[in-house]
Order: structure tokens, then C-alpha cells, then sequence
């Protein structure tokens, strides 16, 4: 699928286009899902290199970031789907030529769509492919930010639950913040992932546009982004280092409360074991028993096997096992 958008008074509009015949006035061109041979149409109409999504997916820095013939590749990872509960993380490489910003992605992250709806209004957008693409990375970014203090609030409540709100703990079991604290590291961990792809991506476009003739806005922007996905990387580390303490302090919990569970077990089998030891006794077949002809021998045997179990109880709890 093609998106093609030109600027307007200030605003993003999008225009009507194929893959072998984009206008002029075309600042931006998005491609999402290409299919085969979508992407090569525009390769000969636009007479620029697309990456292929195998391409987008290489790890080291130099397939992710160069320089080629003019052209700026760039390919960052971004988060997906955390609306719906299950996060993953997508490529999107940039492609900033001198006069047209193309966009490669399979995916559709939400700060894509929060971008055009804000692009598209009146004034908001410069009408140059740098604006378009700080503008997205800011949304990126933004995104991010809400996501890690959303995180950030349903960590603190986790921790009250566990170490301040008695009540709240015993209603969620520990199973349930487990498999909570796992869910949000996971998040996290992504998030992180792509704020380093994002950091070296802004590196990159930073020393690019250093000596070019790009407004002092934009290299203003492009540094501000650098230090605020620095400062949201080192939030990350800080969330993840709470998520790795309430983790091992919910293992700890959980083995005391086994603990006290053994504890007790322990305590009874020590508090029946003189009445049992009593009443065996008594259930031994001599025939020379003085205290079975008695006339009060069962109601002693009853009260030796009743003190027998309270004593060693009373002095448990007097000795504070209990």
C-alpha cells in the first residue's frame, strides 16, 4: 500500500499516486506492506533504493545507517501493538532524499497515525523532508514516554500492594503479580530496545545534517530528541532495576509465607507427639498394667495426653516460634 502526501499550507494532504508515477510536489512517501514488485515500481519511478525487509531486519549499525549516492537510510525499531496488550517490536527505515522523505514498514505503530492527524491540520509542519521526519521521531518518542510512565504507575502500584497494602496483596495472589511484574519487564525491555536504535538513529541524522542547509530549527529539534530518548533510556534502566527488586522481595515473601507453612506443620507434629507417645503407651498389650484396673486411669491418661500437647505450645508462643 502507497500513502503519498504533499504539504500545504503548512499541512500534511495526501495525494492520489501509483508506484510508477509519483508528482513532484510528493514530500513524503509512505510504503506499508509492500508487495513484490511494489517496491522496485518505485525504485524506477523515484530512481532511489528501497530496503527490503530482510535488509530492514540486520542488527549491525552500518545495514541500519549510511549513506548512499546522497540518500540517508536509516532503519529504527519502534514499538507496536502495546494498545492491545501484546507488544512487539517493527522496522521502519527512512529514507530522507534532498526533496522526498520515503517510509518502509510492515506494521502501523499508533505514533504513525498520531502524527498525521496532527500534520494534517493547518501550520503545523514545515514543508520540508526533515520536518517530516523529526516530526515523526518526535511522536515516536512522545509515544514511548507515555508508555514508560504508564508503566511506571502500574509498577508503583504493584509495590504498594506488596510491601503497604495488606488487604490489596492477599486479594491479588502472588502468582498474579508475577506474571504482572514479568509482562511490564518485558515492555520495558522492548521500550528500551528501541530507544537505543532510536538514539543512534538521531546520531546519525544529527552529524548529517550538521554542515547541509537544513534550518536551525530542525538541528535544534534532532538534539533535544537525542538528549530526551537519552534521558528516557536511563527511566528504562531505573524501571527495570524496581522490576528485578519487587520480583526477588515477591519470591522472598512467598518463600516466607512457605516458611511459616512449614513452621507450622513442624510446631503441630511437635505438640502431638507426647500425646501420641502417651497413647501409645497405653495401647501396649501387657498384661500387667496397674493403671488399667484403676478407677481414674482414663481420665489420667486423657489429662497426661491434654498437658503433654498444651506445654510445649504454651512455650512456643511464650518463646515467640508461635
Amino acid at each position: 500500500m502507497l500513502n503519498a502526501y504533499a504539504v500545504r499550507n503548512e499541512a500534511l494532504v495526501r495525494v492520489e499516486t501509483s508506484h510508477d508515477a509519483v508528482p513532484a510536489e510528493v514530500t513524503w512517501v509512505d510504503l506499508l506492506h509492500p508487495q513484490q514488485g511494489e517496491d522496485k515500481a518505485l525504485e524506477r519511478c523515484l530512481g532511489i533504493e528501497i530496503p527490503t525487509r530482510e535488509e530492514m531486519q540486520e542488527i549491525e549499525p552500518s545495514s541500519r545507517l549510511y549513506v548512499d549516492h546522497g540518500v540517508r537510510y536509516m532503519t529504527a525499531t519502534t514499538l507496536c501493538n502495546t494498545e492491545l496488550g501484546t507488544p512487539k517490536l517493527t522496522q521502519i527505515s527512512f529514507v530522507l532524499a534532498p526533496h522526498r522523505l520515503i517510509t518502509v514498514r510492515y506494521d502501523t505503530p499508533k505514533p504513525i497515525n498520531l502524527f498525521l492527524n496532527r500534520a494534517q491540520k493547518p501550520g503545523s509542519i514545515q514543508g520540508t523532508p526533515e520536518a517530516i521526519l523529526t516530526g515523526l521521531l518526535d511522536t515516536i518518542v512522545d509515544r514511548v514516554a507515555d508508555i514508560l510512565e504508564k508503566v511506571s504507575e502500574e509498577i508503583e502500584q504493584v509495590s504498594t500492594g506488596i510491601f503497604r497494602d495488606g488487604a490489596a496483596r492477599r486479594d491479588k495472589t502472588f502468582q498474579d503479580v508475577l506474571r504482572t511484574l514479568g509482562l511490564k519487564g518485558e515492555l520495558v525491555s522492548k521500550a528500551r530496545e528501541s530507544l537505543v536504535s532510536i538514539n543512534r538513529l538521531l546520531l546519525f541524522l544529527a552529524t548529517e545534517i550538521e554542515g547541509n542547509k537544513v534550518s536551525k530549527d530542525i538541528r535544534t529539534l534532532v538534539k533535544t530528541q537525542s538528549r530526551d530518548v537519552e534521558s528516557l533510556m536511563q527511566h528504562c534502566d531505573s524501571l527495570a532495576n524496581k522490576i528485578t527488586f519487587l520480583l526477588d522481595a515477591t519470591l522472598g515473601l512467598i518463600g516466607i509465607e512457605q516458611n511459616n507453612i512449614v513452621k507450622i506443620f513442624a510446631v503441630l507434629s511437635v505438640v502431638f507427639m507426647p500425646p501420641t507417645l502417651v497413647g501409645t503407651i497405653y495401647g501396649m498389650n501387657f498384661k500387667q498394667m496397674p493403671e488399667l484396673g484403676w478407677e481414674y486411669g482414663y481420665l489420667m491418661a486423657m489429662m497426661l495426653m491434654l498437658a503433654s500437647g498444651v506445654l510445649p505450645y504454651l512455650y512456643f508462643r511464650k518463646k515467640g516460634w508461635l
